[in-house]
């Protein structure tokens, strides 16, 4: 989502970094084109010159002037300027906070009421569901989910569906129904079969309008929610924040949920809505998948904004998907310098599970200029599959013996994998350089010296996407698995 806006300032905050010595202007010419890339990201005007108005007292003064790198200290100026819009302390050094697994207050007496808001199309039944499935997966705790939505054509079924997916329970549908009586009943569920959680998905609206916010209010007074969760879409811009104020102003919320973030949104919501209506936005979609829901850290999100990774969030998404018992098996053949294609596969896996490549690659500090060279190329989004494929369309034996593989079971493996001998002996060619890798790797001391090694034997999955899909660069070199 921030691309762009990254980007622009990037280039803005680059012009600071090559000067050895700043002056006012320096730092006026830099500000007037973070104001201008702000703006053109859709946050709100009296955000961007309030914004704009602290960097630059700061960045003027005595400390920056006298630093051994005032362009250095600039950003950091911007960085913590940019987490304090978003809600967060610059200052704070609890990391293990940044590790909270749900973002919303769960400390009320059983059964803790969430009320779901927002305008239709939001994404709320399916945000209802992904929180649902969190809260059951990652906290243990027993969650009734209940649609309140009686306008939206099988609004109810859908979350039904939902929650059969996910595994969580939801409130039978009676027919006919109203709002407040389905509250009431959900209430009282809730109550009777011991759940800790209860949601309450309410009906949206296509625009804001009195008859929703008295139903939303009457729902409010009647469950008395611990967590009113305000769910947005991040692709509808300074929209998103005049219905955040709305729902503020007219229900009061105590977060928002900013669903799309993976899409092509400039990102101006999410850095206007902490400011304009005080209140945190909490979590955020990033996919449509199930566990496709982020905590809203703003000391990350705003490293992110600026290029400088999240690794923190990278260590989250390994420790999440990475099959650890698997991940030892491959380390102890490592160790012993055995890689065979079995091992090629099962690495492939574990990372397709850790979600997109370039967002991976987007998570790694220092990796932008690589990661923009890396959209600029033909590497297809669907690399993994196509090597995954091909491997799996080898026998058993082939997989453990690679030399195996000779001209007429190469074209028997291409028509299998619906792809062409030139990739299988591509995928052959990144496995013999990995394997290499690994035999050298034992001799010279074991994993220690992977790191040495990575730049002259193929780059390892990187070497396999290079040559597989158009050439990954690597910072500062040529193309992983070229020479």
């Amino acid at each position: 989502m921030f691309d762009t806006l990254t980007d622009k300032l990037g280039s803005a905050l680059a012009k600071l970094t090559r000067r050895g010595a700043l002056t006012e202007a320096d730092v006026a010419t830099a500000m007037r084109e973070v104001r201008v890339a702000l703006l053109e990201a859709d946050v709100a005007l009296p955000v961007v010159k309030d914004f704009i108005a602290k960097v630059s007292e700061k960045a003027v003064g005595e400390k920056v002037v006298k630093s051994v790198t005032p362009g250095q200290m600039v950003i950091k100026i911007v960085h913590d300027e940019l987490v304090t819009m978003l809600g967060g302390d610059p200052d704070s050094q609890d990391f293990a906070a940044q590790f909270d697994s749900v973002g919303i207050d769960l400390k009320a007496p059983s059964p803790v009421a969430v009320l779901m808001v927002g305008l239709q199309g939001s994404g709320k039944t399916t945000t209802s569901a992904k929180i649902a499935h969190r809260l059951q997966t990652k906290e243990k705790k027993r969650v009734l989910m209940v649609s309140l939505d009686t306008y939206r054509p099988a609004a109810q079924d859908q979350l039904a569906i939902l929650g059969k997916q996910v595994g969580v329970m939801t409130l039978p549908i009676v027919a006919g129904q109203q709002p407040l009586d389905i509250a009431r009943r959900g209430l009282a569920e809730a109550r009777s079969g011991v759940f800790d959680v209860v949601m309450f998905d309410t009906a949206g609206r296509l625009t804001i309008d009195e008859a929703m916010m008295a139903e939303v209010t009457a729902v409010r007074d009647l469950v008395k929610p611990h967590e009113t969760l305000l769910v947005t879409d991040a692709m509808i811009g300074q929209d998103a924040v005049i219905t955040a104020q709305s729902f503020n102003e007219k229900v009061g919320v105590t977060g928002i949920v900013l669903t799309r973030v993976d899409g092509d949104a400039r990102g101006g919501a999410a850095l206007s809505m902490r400011a304009i209506t005080g209140r945190p936005i909490k979590l955020i979609g990033v996919g449509e998948k199930v566990d496709a829901l982020e905590v809203f850290h703003p000391q990350r999100i705003a490293g992110r904004i600026l290029g400088m990774g999240d690794v923190v969030g990278l260590v989250e998404k390994a420790v999440a998907n990475v099959d650890h018992e698997k991940a030892e098996k491959l380390a102890a053949r490592m160790q012993e310098g055995k890689f065979d294609l079995n091992d090629m596969l099962s690495q492939l896996q574990q990372i397709q599970r850790m979600g997109d490549m370039k967002g991976l690659l987007g998570l790694i500090p220092g990796i932008g200029n690589a990661l923009k060279q890396v959209k600029d190329s033909q590497m297809d989004p669907k690399t993994f599959k196509r090597l995954e494929a091909i491997i799996q369309s080898m026998t058993p034996k082939e997989r453990r013996v690679p030399d195996l593989i000779k001209a007429s079971r190469k074209q028997r493996i291409a028509v299998g994998s619906g792809t062409s001998v030139p990739e299988v002996n591509k995928l052959l060619k990144q496995h013999q350089q990995m394997e290499t890798m690994m035999k050298r790797m034992k001799k010279m001391g074991g994993i220690g010296a992977l790191a040495g090694m990575m730049g002259g034997a193929g780059g390892g999955l990187a070497g396999m996407m290079g040559g597989m899909g158009g050439g990954m660069p690597r910072p500062g070199g040529p193309p992983f698995g070229r020479k």
